[in-house]
Parts: structure tokens; sequence; C-alpha cells
């Protein structure tokens, strides 16, 4: 049986399978094993860069670890026998190239900096890989808006009938949400891109290390400068969660939505069978169960953020075995936030709106009311909370006829007759019409078709302008690690 390379100098006796099995950070290390390998390969490179270690000693260690890198880590790493991955792959690097060589790969480091650069190496993917997401997400609802620019529905607050507005008014309100999510991760990646790798255990080392190029290495834009809050911080773990749950929070806003307009009594959106499940027993049912799920998946996500705060909260500097019970939170609630996205995307993608219905509901409840309080201050120069009190005591009595608002007139004491200022029918119903309210509200930002066609087009820009630093950054990175692995090869050839 393979020793653990960490214990066996200082400690003695053995631990239960039970204790192994209670302390090992082995299911959440799978997620940062290949990245464990590219920093063991970047620190050798250093090592000999450095001449801390023979070429010969570098080339033994390299041929193994990329070894690892090409062919895969061995499941036997990932055994509860060890605390860690790392001590996993360090403990194999000794069993093939000997303990006089693979002893020597830790040289310069502690696990600290080590498993806080592994953990930084694979949220950064993680992080882009969620940021293309919401890009795909927020092209999605683009390309819904710009198809119903002209399609009327109500709008609703309090779940009441407000006034009109369009599917493209309110898509891209979702897309303008997203858009801010995709920020708020553009803004976290510039502080989780930062490497701790030569923080050592918190003081750094007496070694001559170059910290800049293991950092240049692995694709880094700098170094975390104090070591101690290199070790030991997880504020960016916690940032990146904080990020996720508010994405997921707006995730969830747009998820109920899609359950009610696909009820019976709302009737707007067909979503695709694929997305939905019926009853065990009621045959007719199609329940939009992806889409409650999903609203669910918030609270989890929200309850990662939760646990790893709490974990984090009373811990001196610098590290504490507590924050290894921090990263399976991580990844749980990253991972259920990309899966949402990519799900919520495809969803919304094979959706159909049903138009005819949406203009049905778009005038009801008298949902143009507004307009109308406003068509009598423009046209009789009246104070608006006088025309608002009279069309709000009209429709208390259940009618916009002028008659109607004539003797609501009387009652709010407004002093005058509005058929007597030569207030026509026609005039009401045109004020009241659903096409006419939506043409008017063409400021930036309302649902006006001029409006939306022009925030349409200024949405488009910044979704270019996303794409095109998500490509950077996505390539930056994977230049980075072709490098890495030609320096690799090139030592060991």
């Amino acid at each position: 049986m393979r020793k653990d390379v960490v214990r066996h100098g200082r400690l003695s006796g053995e631990r239960s399978g039970a204790m192994m099995k209670y302390l090992s950070s082995m299911p959440a290390d799978r997620y940062i094993a290949d990245a464990d390998i590219l920093v063991d390969i970047a620190h050798v490179l250093m090592l000999s860069e450095q001449k801390i270690i023979d070429r010969a000693i570098a080339q033994q260690l390299m041929s193994a670890l990329l070894e690892m890198h090409d062919e895969g880590i061995p499941d036997e790493v990932f055994d509860d026998r060890f605390e860690d991955v790392h001590a996993g792959i360090e403990s194999l690097l000794v069993e093939a190239c000997g303990a006089d060589c693979g002893g020597r790969l830790h040289i310069g480091r502690s696990r600290n900096d080590e498993v806080a650069t592994c953990i930084r190496i694979r949220l950064r993917e993680d992080i882009l890989h969620q940021m293309g997401g919401l890009l795909r997400l927020r092209e999605v609802l683009a390309g819904i808006a710009a198809q119903h620019t002209e399609t009327a529905m109500p709008g609703f607050t309090h779940l009441q009938h407000a006034q009109p507005t369009t599917p493209a008014h309110h898509m891209l309100a979702y897309e303008q949400a997203f858009s801010r999510d995709f920020d708020r991760l553009r803004d976290a990646y510039v502080r989780v891109n930062l490497c701790p790798l030569g923080a050592a255990a918190f003081a750094s080392t007496g070694y001559p290390i170059d910290r800049k190029f293991t950092a240049d290495l692995l694709g880094f834009d700098g170094l975390m400068t104090n070591t101690m809050d290199a070790a030991a911080t997880r504020d960016f773990a916690l940032e990146v969660l904080a990020d996720c749950t508010i994405s997921m929070t707006n995730i969830s806003r747009l998820c109920e939505e899609l359950v009610l307009w696909s009820s019976s009594f709302v009737r707007f959106v067909h979503l695709d069978d694929a997305f939905c499940s019926t009853s065990s027993i009621m045959p007719q049912k199609k329940n939009p169960d992806v889409a409650e799920i999903m609203r669910a998946k918030t609270g989890s996500v929200l309850g990662s953020l939760a646990a790893a705060m709490t974990i984090v909260k009373g811990l001196p500097m610098s590290y504490n075995r507590d924050l290894q019970e921090l990263t399976p939170h991580l990844w749980r609630g990253m991972g259920d936030a990309k899966e949402s996205v990519d799900l919520l995307t495809t969803m919304l993608a094979s959706a159909t709106f049903d138009t005819e219905r949406m203009a049905e509901e778009a005038g009801k409840g008298f949902s143009t009311a507004t307009d109308l309080a406003d068509a009598l201050v423009r046209a009789y120069d009246i104070p608006f909370r006088t025309a608002h009190s009279i069309v709000g005591r009209a429709v208390q009595k259940g009618s916009l006829t002028v008659a109607a608002l004539d003797a609501a007139a009387e009652e709010v004491g407004a002093g005058f007759s509005l058929r007597g200022k030569g207030l026509t029918q026609a005039q009401v119903d045109k004020a009241l019409s659903v096409a006419g309210s939506l043409s008017l509200r063409k400021a930036p930002g309302g649902p006006a078709p001029v409006a939306t066609r022009k925030a349409l087009a200024g949405r488009k820009k910044q979704l270019d302008a996303d794409s095109a630093l998500l490509d950077a950054w996505c390539a930056k990175v994977a230049k980075a690690e072709k490098r890495l692995i030609g320096a690799a090869r090139r030592l060991v050839s």
C-alpha cells in the first residue's frame, strides 16, 4: 500500500477508514485534479529555470507529469488514504521516480498555495463558460424581442393588468438583467485570475523562486501580492457564488413567468414537450417541470453561498482546514448555475408565443386608463391628479364613456364638465387604443416599436463587445496552456 508522503514523517498511528473518509477532500478534488497537474508542471519548470533542482531531476518529474496530463490521472490518486489529490499525485510521483526525485516536487511551495492556485484555475474556466452561457441566453432573448416589437401584450404590476407592453420590451428587460450578471462575472474574473503560487504556507519561501514566471505560464494576469492573503483568502469564491446567486434569482423570476404564462389560465407561451412532464395519474397534464426545478435550484445556489460565507466568517489568518469544506459548495453552486443558464437558453429558443392570446389580454383591466388621463391633461390643461381622479372614479363605476367620465368629474369635485370642454367618445376610444398607447411610449427604453428597435441595435453592439472580450480571454488561457505544455515537452526532449 502506498504511503501518504505528507504524513509518514511527523505522524504515526493508523487512521480508521471512517476517519480518512471524513477528512478527505477527494470528491471535490476530482474537479481540480487536471489543474493540479498544470500547476505541478509550471512549478517544475520554474524550479529548473531557477536551478533549484537539477535538469535531470526536472526531466524525470516532467515525464511522469506529462504522462498523467496526456493519459489521465490514475484512479489510485483519489484513494481516501490520501488526505487530498495533491498528496495522492506526489505519492505516485515518489513511487514512479523514487524518493530522491519525486520528493523534490514540493520544494518551495505548500499545499496551501497549491490548492488556492488550482481552485482559481478551475474557477476561471467555469466563469468563462458561464459568461458564454449568459451571452447565448441574451442572444436568444434579443432574438425573441426582434420578432415581437409590434406584438401587444399586457404588462403587470402586482400581477394585475397595468399597461400594455410588448414581448420585445419584456424580453429586453431580462436581457438587461442577464447583461448585468455577465458584467458581475467579468469583474469577478479580474480578481479570480491572480496567482497565489509561491505564497507557500503563508510566509512564502527561502528558495529563490520566480512567482511571475509560474503566473505567466499558467495564464494569470498577475500575482496575489501579499502571501498570507494569497494562501488564506476565499473571498473570490464568495464573490462568484454571490454573482451566481443573483443570476439565479433573475433566472427564477423568468421561470416563474414561464410557469404562469404556460398555464391554461394565461396561455401566452407553449413550452416544448422536452422541457415538460406529465402526471402519473392525470393523463391531460403538461407540467413545466424544468422551469420549476430551475426555481428550486436558485435556493440551492443561495444555500451554497450561505454555507461558504458561514465557513469563512470566523476564520483567523491564515490557512485553516475549514476552507476545505467550502470548495464543494463552490463547485455545487457554480455547477447548478451553469446548467440552469444552458437549459434556460434552449427552453426559450424552442418556446412559441401565442401572439393572439397576448393581444386579447393587452387592453383588459382598463390597462390604457393612464393614457386616457394623459390625453385629458394634454387636451384640456388640467392637473394630472385631477385627471387621475376622474378616470379612477369612472373605472370604479365600470365604464369609460364620456357620460361616465362627466359623472366622475362631478363626483370628485373637478368643477367642470368634460363634455362641455368638447370631449367626444371618439377621442376617448382613441386614447384607450392599445396600439396608440404603445406608439406614444417612445422615450428611450420604452415599449414603442421605434424605441425597442433602437434598444435592440444598442444591445447588439453590447453583445458584440462582450463576445469579443470573452473570446480574447478564452484565447489567452488556451494559449497559455499550449505554451506551458510545449515548454514541458521541450524540457523532456
